[in-house]
């Protein structure tokens, strides 16, 4: 028999919405059965999720990541990685000191992947703010996780059952955005895109459609002249190497004809342009992945939703969709 694949899930922000979404989670035979999960954490957190959620869960701690595979059946494995005091998991007042464990819990995880010891690593929301404040600056997770694998080129990619939407531009004042709009950055999007696509899917030539930054694309120069000067360059430079890129395309009609099927992932210039219309659709099952790593990483497309901390009612979807996406990327 195969084994399961041991996927690391990232308990986030203890102040917010991360364990009890984990608990829940971890509840639904689906996940048990198709992986090994194990938490990285702190276990007085999750074990007010388990009584928040009325859940009956059991966590055994271990040490080592491959103690996971033996723990008693019905039980989901624990690393703890901090144990904070009551005063530091208020819910939705993060301190420098979760802000603190936060970084490790993600560290943690990323190191047992690039190690091989976990087959995937799934994270649950964080507050970037409180990270920040502890002295980890970093825009995200993407970012942090880029600079543990020591790579430059990477992508964020959303995606869900019907849309699947890269960005150019992450976490950028809107203001900085054209200037960060470069036919060499583009490019690098789209071809990372494509091979993030190609594995998702298992098409060998998947079709993407390329946005183009402002309204009508430019209208000829009258609203902006990226789409002439950075954009249209990238995409033809991907089309001499095989890629099927098609643009620039304007957002306001694009995603009408790509949630009907025609394009198998979609590039955005920047963050509100490709994640809105993703979120429509795929708000409760969608799905971050980070594309260019040599890891697998996925996680819920929300924030840690500090007004339902401690009420129990939080939705696991979208982590039960990373999860999900994790184990057929790590080849379940």
């Amino acid at each position: 028999m195969t084994e399961k694949p041991l996927i690391a899930i990232t308990m986030g922000d203890p102040c917010g919405i991360g364990p009890e979404i984990i608990v829940k989670a971890l509840g639904n035979p689906l996940v048990t059965t198709g992986c090994t999960p194990l938490v990285v954490g702190d276990r007085e957190a999750v074990d007010r999720a388990v009584h928040v959620c009325g859940s009956r869960l059991k966590l055994v701690e271990i040490i080592e990541p491959e103690e996971a595979r033996h723990v008693p059946e019905g039980a989901v494995a624990l690393m703890p990685v901090s144990r904070l005091p009551e005063g530091d998991m208020q819910y939705g007042r993060p301190t420098l000191a979760a802000g603190d464990a936060v970084h490790s819990y993600i560290c943690t995880a990323a190191r047992l992947c690039l190690a091989g010891r976990v087959a995937a690593m799934v994270t649950a929301p964080i507050n970037k703010e409180a990270m920040n404040r502890a002295g980890h600056v970093y825009h995200g997770h993407t970012e942090l996780l880029a600079e543990l694998c020591g790579v430059d080129d990477y992508v964020m990619m959303l995606a869900g059952d019907v849309l699947r939407v890269s960005l150019v531009t992450i976490h950028e004042a809107l203001r900085a955005v054209p200037g960060l709009i470069t036919r060499d950055r583009v490019l690098n999007t789209i071809r990372v895109t494509a091979d993030g696509v190609r594995r998702l899917t298992g098409k060998s030539t998947p079709r993407l459609a390329v946005l183009a930054l402002n309204p009508h694309c430019g209208e000829g120069g009258m609203f902006g002249n990226e789409e002439e000067l950075a954009i249209a360059p990238a995409i033809e430079a991907a089309q001499h190497e095989g890629i099927d890129a098609q643009g620039p395309l304007s957002a306001d009609t694009l995603f009408h004809f790509a949630q009907q099927g025609l394009y198998d992932g979609v590039v955005a210039m920047y963050h509100d342009q490709g994640l809105i219309p993703l979120k429509m659709l795929h708000f409760d099952d969608g799905v971050n992945v980070t594309l260019g790593l040599p890891i697998i990483r996925t996680s819920v497309d929300h924030g840690t939703a500090y007004g339902l901390a401690g009420t129990g009612t939080a939705s696991e979807k979208s982590l039960l969709a990373a999860i999900r996406m994790a184990m057929g990327m790590a080849g379940v």
